[in-house]
């Protein structure tokens, strides 16, 4: 067994929320290997001990913990009536800190328990009071600050149903998503920050407005101070300062355990977006086990994450209210021209206990020579990682420019899950380049190609039991074919998440890229993510993607593309240095056939790469057909990309 790269400290991991809850239910405090075993055997007992151990407050009690065991279909707490809200209010002291909103011009004000109380107050009785009840959609276009909290707070208070993306998304591809719901309001923002640019959004709020006809009503949010026109929306507009400042009392509608509490979309790169349904109650218990147990997030703690509102981590952050901590919203750019380093500024000033972030800004913060440590980061007890593989290069220098003290937790889940499927907790050793365990109440596995778990081999990441999480459906897919397609096809009752995993024997999770992006070079299988590893950690290399393609006369391309670094020029040199870190970092299998410079990598607007469509596009399928340019962050790449397959198909490959 190779030997951990973090250790947490016995007095530290003995005192934590995890090592507490495994004490009551009889396990060792130190044996999360045990509790992970049992959570996974004993569905039943341990997601009541969930419940038992988070108070939750139903209106009426449950008939059993898990009523049918089948996936998909399982159901989960039957009988039991709650509200999401009503748990993310009730441990808010009235005059603590619930949400601390920070923009990348380092200023920020403070909303007390007490005010964010009165704020939902009041805009759930303005939605009532414009016909939202239950079932009901409302949506929003909106930055990541408190409006977006509080607005998502009153709709699921009613037991409406919410969705949001960033204001960066066109007006277009935010219609795709809202549509789909047919909204009764919408809730807009005049505009947001990015990079020392005011970006103002008021034309895009009204042409949104005109393509959602079932709209009764739009509140507008001034953010950034720029006036909105006397007669703003074809429906009644609503001053978000008139909605928000009515003295109200507060009462939650209750709704059943599975009732739909929000839609969340994929990134919609092919076709309209998939509208994935989660219940309050599913997402109740799993964001307590995993923000309760695993970040071991309660009151005087403070979360930071760096997300946009259309990403999942936007709805898990918001979900640190349930455990009593603060949440901080963010309004702005990860790495600002003007100080790229205000992220690690704002976690020193207000005391941030865990800091959420992904791979790739950790490495540009290494590789453009950014040093946290000179702010004091002593409060910062967990760096989060998620959104890709997070490589072993990164761990040594979060310990160095960190702190040592930090546990360096990464994570992998989905927008499917809202969640994760395997991380780590403050009991559990880390491994540079490795995730520590499965998550509690998840049982992973990797699949071979005949369906059976391998160890310290890949495989397919499988989920053979039910999670509470697990969406209730998909919108517009009555008959649920969509939702058995997308996770159930390839092994019948079992969860296949589209991902490459090793499960080692030390029970561990390593994550190799997406399954369906796999490179497969003479029957060998090989994760994208191995390569993007070792090519990143290059001085000379700001960004890589490798793409395995099967050609029409049988043959196989498998090509690297990258990015250099400014004023770097990719040479014969530089592309032999390439090749040989790649045949000594990964294997001599992993060797790319060409390394070709590109102007740039595309990706999700949640920060994914775009290997599957651009592999597409290398073999001939039409853009239309492959990816909708305005789900991409950089949608001039896309013709890049199409041309160069263009070009290797008619014998005229070039750099």
């Amino acid at each position: 067994m190779s030997t951990p790269f973090f250790t947490p400290d016995p007095e530290t991991a003995a005192a934590s929320r995890v090592a507490d809850f495994a004490r009551l239910q009889g396990i060792a405090p130190d044996d999360y290997a045990a509790l992970h075993r049992w959570s996974v055997t004993d569905l039943e007992g341990f997601w009541g001990a969930v419940w038992e151990y988070f108070d939750i407050d139903a209106d009426t009690p449950y008939e059993r913990v898990l009523a049918e065991e089948r996936m998909p279909g399982a159901r989960w707490f039957p009988g039991a009536t709650l509200n999401y809200t009503h748990h993310a209010l009730r441990d808010l002291a009235d005059d603590a800190v619930a949400i601390l909103a920070l923009d990348e011009t380092g200023s920020g004000y403070e909303v007390t328990g007490g005010r964010l109380r009165a704020l939902v107050a009041s805009v759930t009785a303005t939605l009532r009071d414009l016909g939202v009840g239950k079932g009901d959609r409302v949506v929003g276009y909106l930055p990541n600050t408190p409006h977006a909290v509080v607005a998502f707070l009153a709709a699921a208070s009613l037991g409406a149903v919410w969705s949001v993306c960033g204001q960066d998304y066109a007006p277009k591809a935010a219609a795709d998503r809202f549509a789909q719901l047919e909204p009764t309001v919408l809730i807009a923002a005049d505009g947001y920050l990015f990079n020392g640019t005011t970006h103002d959004r008021r034309d895009a709020t009204l042409e949104l407005a005109g393509a959602l006809p079932t709209l009764k009503a739009t509140l507008l949010v001034d953010h950034v101070g720029l006036p909105w026109p006397s007669q703003a929306s074809p429906s009644l507009v609503v001053p978000w300062e008139d909605a928000s400042t009515r003295t109200e009392e507060l009462t939650c509608v209750p709704v059943p355990f599975d009732h739909p509490l929000w839609v969340v979309f994929s990134s919609g790169t092919t076709g309209l977006p998939k509208g994935i349904v989660h219940g309050h109650g599913g997402v109740l218990v799993e964001h307590l086990k995993t923000l309760g147990l695993h970040s071991d997030l309660g009151p005087g703690d403070r979360l930071l994450w760096y997300t946009t509102t259309h990403w999942m981590m936007w709805n898990l952050v918001v979900s640190s209210l349930l455990t009593g901590a603060t949440t901080c919203t963010y309004d702005g750019s990860p790495a600002p021209f003007a100080k790229p380093d205000i992220l690690w500024e704002l976690a020193a000033r207000h005391r941030v206990t865990v800091f959420g972030t992904s791979p790739q800004y950790l490495l540009g913060m290494a590789k453009f020579g950014i040093d946290p440590a000179v702010h004091d980061l002593s409060a910062v007890r967990v760096v989060g990682c998620t959104g890709s593989a997070l490589p072993a290069a990164a761990y040594p220098w979060v310990r160095e420019h960190v702190g040592d003290h930090v546990l360096l937790a990464s994570i992998s889940g989905g927008t499917d899950i809202v969640s994760g499927f395997a991380g780590s907790a403050p009991n559990t050793p880390v491994w540079a380049g490795e995730l520590s365990a499965p998550h509690l109440g998840v049982a992973l596995a990797a699949y071979d190609s005949e369906g059976f778990p391998v160890i310290d081999q890949v495989g397919e990441l499988v989920v053979t039991r039910p999670m509470p999480s697990m969406p209730l459906h998909f919108w517009n897919d009555p008959d649920g074919s969509r939702y058995r397609d997308a996770y159930f096809s390839a092994y019948p009752g079992i969860w296949r998440h589209g991902d490459w995993i090793t499960v080692t024997d030390h029970g561990s999770v390593i994550i190799h890229g997406r399954s369906d992006s796999t490179l497969n070079r003479n029957g060998v299988r090989l994760g994208s993510a191995d390569i993007h590893d070792v090519v990143e950690r290059l001085p000379e290399i700001t960004e890589a993607l490798v793409i395995g393609a099967e050609e029409p006369d049988g043959g196989y391309w498998m090509p690297l593309f990258v990015v250099p670094a400014a004023g770097v020029t990719l040479d014969d040199a530089l592309r032999e240095k390439i090749r040989d870190a790649v045949r000594t970092g990964a294997s001599p299998r992993h060797v790319p056939d060409e390394v070709l410079e590109v102007p740039g990598i595309p990706h999700t607007r949640t920060g994914k790469k775009l290997e599957v469509p651009i592999k597409r596009l290398l073999q001939g399928a039409p853009v239309e057909q492959v990816v909708n340019p305005a789900t991409v962050d950089r949608p001039d790449l896309i013709d890049h990309y199409a041309r160069l397959g263009a070009e290797r198909r008619e014998g005229r490959a070039t750099a």
